[in-house]
């Protein structure tokens, strides 16, 4: 049976090479250690099968590793789709999990299967890209509300929760818009021996008509004053003042209340505090803020080959996640907790289960065990927390077995996103389901939308929306290379993710843009 499997897979692969049984799981086992670490059995041994063809024909390892990985994943759905469950998928093939191999291919399916079994309370199908995302926002809008009253500086990135009205008037005396000379009545003028007017200085005399008296920005407007004028507008001489120009009565000056009157409505709940809002606020009396407070993120790492230093060796990997996932979740306006790792092993299923049914956290993002491998231990653990899947599997590539879970009732559970555990997988899972809930959660408005015009034709998947790094230029948003499941490259010199539809994109096509936290400024932080 293994044979006619490998025949099957050869005619996927469009690659006409004999290789011997043995041969071809040794491959798959040095692909997975070296090559690539791919996410199921069935992607490591097609990993392996054309790591063995770039061998032999020459071609470029790493491009027929990405090609049999993306048509891995392709292969299994077809084939889990036709044949439903594994019980059926094993009576259709003839097959009995009698050997490693076809132990592997049952898992690999299981593993990408849009009915995943395991997938926790509800059996949810995987939904579509937008829907995902609808759904995350969702969760989050229905949150019950929390609010305290911060300083100034600590507010910063948060969201009003009452309105911002104004304490005094804006400005709350005349002031002086302009260096220059404050004057009383027509011209030419008497220039007052003395000082000037200073900004912050008490209460300056009234003017006599006639009169002129130099004065700063932002200093308060003797009583009586006509009009000020502008240093390099008038020439001063023998003590007298002349005008360069007409003056205009009421000129340069900003009359008390310009810009607004105490009790007026400034900002209204729901705004975001900016710089430019906390100046506002600072200008209008305020020394604190109601404000919803930022989302509690805790995060979990799980995986038993991870390293925290040095270089990958002896089927090792380093930690990739932690690094990017803490700074990414506080760009989008997140407080990041703690950050731990969790083995695969069953005190780290354990440890899982305490970890979801006990935080304090708003969110915990679990990084890895989201499919229905022997030691993804995601599915099993949310089971017995009584978690209720709120998406269980996204019509997305790459990234399609991420979750989206809550502990507890809609107003004041704790929700639990899973990414998966290859790292560009995981950025995909952030960009939908954690970006849209922490927004939500922080009663921040929906990401805005907007399209640019893509470069070159993008491929697409036959059914799924595939996330792309772009480059954004004036004009065009560029596909990058190296957006592998398990690739930081691509994304790591990206401004964007762009939104492939399935079927793909033609060149000039206009396709949705997801700006990167650290192109599009993201949360004030």
């Amino acid at each position: 049976m293994l044979d006619q499997w490998i025949t099957a897979v050869k005619n996927e692969l469009g690659i006409d090479l004999a290789v011997d049984t043995k041969t071809l799981l040794d491959l798959a086992r040095d692909a997975a250690h070296g090559v690539a670490r791919p996410a199921a059995p069935l992607t490591t041994f097609l990993v392996g099968y054309a790591a063995a063809h770039a061998a032999a024909t020459g071609a470029d390892p790493a491009q027929a590793v990405a090609e049999a990985s993306r048509k891995a994943a392709d292969l299994a759905l077809r084939w889990a789709a036709e044949g439903g469950r594994r019980r059926h998928r094993r009576e259709r093939l003839g097959m009995t999990p009698t050997n490693s191999a076809e132990q592997a291919l049952d898992e690999a399916l299981a593993l990408v299967s849009r009915t995943p079994e395991g997938g926790g309370a509800g059996g949810h199908r995987a939904v579509s890209w937008p829907r995902a995302r609808d759904v995350a926002a969702h969760a989050g809008a229905g949150v019950r509300a929390r609010t305290h009253d911060v300083p100034l500086a600590d507010a910063l990135g948060e969201v009003l929760t009452a309105s911002l009205d104004a304490l005094t008037d804006l400005p709350s005396f005349d002031t002086s818009a302009m260096d220059g000379w404050a004057v009383a009545g027509p011209g030419p003028w008497h220039v007052r021996a003395g000082g000037g007017v200073l900004a912050g200085s008490g209460r300056p005399e009234p003017l006599a008509d006639g009169e002129a008296v130099r004065i700063a920005t932002g200093a308060r407007i003797p009583a009586d004053t006509t009009a000020v004028i502008r240093s390099e507008h008038c020439d001063e001489a023998g003590g007298q003042l002349f005008a360069g120009r007409p003056v205009v009565t009421g000129q340069d000056i900003r009359p008390r209340g310009q810009e607004c009157r105490s009790g007026d409505l400034l900002l209204p709940a729901g705004s975001l505090v900016t710089p430019a809002v906390l100046g506002l606020a600072a200008a209008a009396g305020y020394d604190e803020l109601t404000t919803r407070p930022r989302p509690r993120v805790e995060i979990l790492v799980l995986g038993d080959e991870l390293l925290t230093e040095g270089r990958p060796h002896d089927g090792l990997i380093r930690d990739a996640l932690s690094p990017m996932l803490e700074p990414w979740l506080t760009r989008l306006g997140a407080e990041v907790t703690g950050t731990r790792t969790l083995g695969d092993d069953p005190d780290g299923a354990a440890a899982l289960l305490e970890a979801v049914t006990t935080s304090t956290a708003d969110l915990v993002v679990t990084t890895g065990g989201t499919a229905s491998g022997p030691v993804d231990h995601v599915h099993p653990v949310l089971e017995k927390a009584g978690a209720r899947l709120l998406v269980d599997g996204v019509a997305v590539r790459p990234g399609h077995p991420m979750l989206l879970a809550r502990i507890g009732d809609r107003t004041d559970g704790r929700h639990v996103v899973g990414l998966p555990g290859n790292p560009l997988a995981a950025v995909s899972g952030l960009l939908t389901l954690a970006e849209p809930l922490l927004r939500a959660l922080a009663g921040r408005r929906p990401r805005p939308r907007y399209t640019a015009p893509v470069r070159g034709d993008v491929p697409g998947h036959p059914d799924d929306t595939r996330l792309v790094p772009v480059r954004l230029d004036d004009e065009h948003a560029v596909p990058l290379r190296y957006h592998g499941p398990a690739m930081l490259r691509g994304v790591a010199a990206a401004d964007a993710l762009a939104v492939v539809p399935p079927k793909g994109a033609r060149s000039g096509q206009e396709l949705e843009v997801l700006d990167l936290p650290w192109a599009s400024g993201g949360c004030f932080t």
